[in-house]
């Protein structure tokens, strides 16, 4: 009957439930847990979302004025007046020059000494220079300088003084990102990185710990199964997980005020695939590798770079070589970061949602079965 009772369903519960009792009170005992899953997903967010933004504001340009007219001050002033220049009148170009070399300026706008005379003939033009060691504050520093001279002559137009035609009305809009605030964009991103962490590098270094202290040898001198090893090890780090989840939820909310258009049960369903998956990468790696430090450097390499990287987080995907492009498919972030980011910005667009929480479902069963196999009761 013991034998029965030992290997039956309620015992089985019975050894699950105390796995997890364990696990649960070695998180408690352990801060590097509680820091890495409860105030690290918080320490990201706030660096993420105040400290990298892609928006460039403030620009410092050098404006070069060779004559004083009423056409020359008109142009300067949309420089002047506009929130995306910092502008600064300066006398002569090779002055504009010197701040453009030492970085004291990005950019200069030089409007030439017949300019008032060439607008009369239609033929005006306005020289702007852009440092170009940034290429992508370059690119957007050059279209806002276009920007703000397409403004001007929209309104020269409207007064009659452009000869060059009638005025044009450009209505421009950014969907799913009406604000043109990066931080719509990266603080969804920044919730596969909080699950990176907690499933894949958290649960790796936990594991291997265990491998290391030979915890694991003595479990397998039980009756306790690979299963409910795996169940007990995943169950409280995948809880933790979901608490970083809901924090970074709230975080992006209430500092951030970034958008959910689509469906909460969206976003908790696929972050649950992408959690089951990081888990499944952690344990699989762990159990491979049996050190802590070999985890680690494996785990940061195979998941956390890949999440930053290769995910279409921070740099779009369609950019990168098309060799890269393929290599992006490997990894599960690419397909969480797609999906977050419809969800928050886009909604429900099932197009979207539907075959990317598929690929993280059939991962996430793949490496659940390859760490079940590799955490079998065997020693060495």
């Amino acid at each position: 009957m013991s034998s029965v009772t030992t290997h039956g369903g309620g015992g089985r519960w019975r050894r699950i439930s105390a796995l997890i009792r364990k696990e649960t009170w070695q998180i408690f005992r352990d801060p590097s847990s509680i820091i890495v899953g409860i105030i690290m997903p918080m320490v990201l967010l706030v660096l993420f979302g105040y400290g990298l933004s892609f928006d460039v504001k403030n620009v410092p340009v050098a404006i070069v004025m060779e004559e004083s007219s009423a056409e020359a001050r008109g142009a300067a002033s949309s420089f002047e007046l506009s929130d995306y220049f910092s502008a600064r009148e300066v006398k002569t170009m090779a002055e504009a020059e010197r701040l453009l070399l030492d970085k004291s300026v990005n950019a200069i706008v030089r409007i030439p000494a017949d300019f008032a005379r060439r607008m009369e003939q239609g033929t005006a033009e306005i020289q702007i220079l852009v440092h170009g060691t940034d290429a992508n504050t370059a690119r957007i520093s050059l279209g806002y300088a276009q920007g703000a001279i397409a403004v001007w002559m929209a309104r020269e137009a409207a007064l009659g003084r452009v000869v060059t035609g009638p005025p044009i009305d450009v209505e421009n809009r950014m969907w799913f990102n009406d604000a043109n605030n990066s931080s719509y964009f990266l603080v969804p991103g920044l919730v596969v990185l909080v699950m990176t962490l907690i499933g894949a590098l958290l649960t790796s270094l936990v594991v291997a710990r265990e491998w290391e202290r030979g915890t694991f040898e003595a479990l397998f001198v039980t009756p306790v199964r690979s299963t409910e090893i795996l169940l007990g090890k995943t169950v409280p780090y995948f809880v933790l997980g979901m608490m970083g989840l809901a924090l970074s939820i709230a975080g992006a909310k209430l500092l951030f005020d970034v958008p959910i258009r689509g469906s909460l049960v969206l976003l908790v369903i696929a972050s649950t695939l992408y959690l089951i998956v990081a888990l499944g990468i952690g344990l699989l790696i762990s159990s491979v590798t049996k050190s802590q430090f070999v985890a680690s450097q494996i785990t940061i390499i195979v998941t956390f770079l890949p999440a930053m990287m290769l995910s279409g987080f921070m740099f779009d995907i369609r950019s990168m070589p098309v060799a890269i492009q393929a290599i992006t498919h490997i990894f599960p972030a690419r397909y969480f970061v797609s999906v977050l980011q419809t969800l928050f910005l886009a909604g429900d667009i099932w197009a979207v949602v539907l075959p990317n929480a598929a690929v993280l479902a059939g991962m996430a069963a793949l490496l659940m079965g390859l760490a079940i196999r590799a955490t079998r009761k065997t020693i060495g």
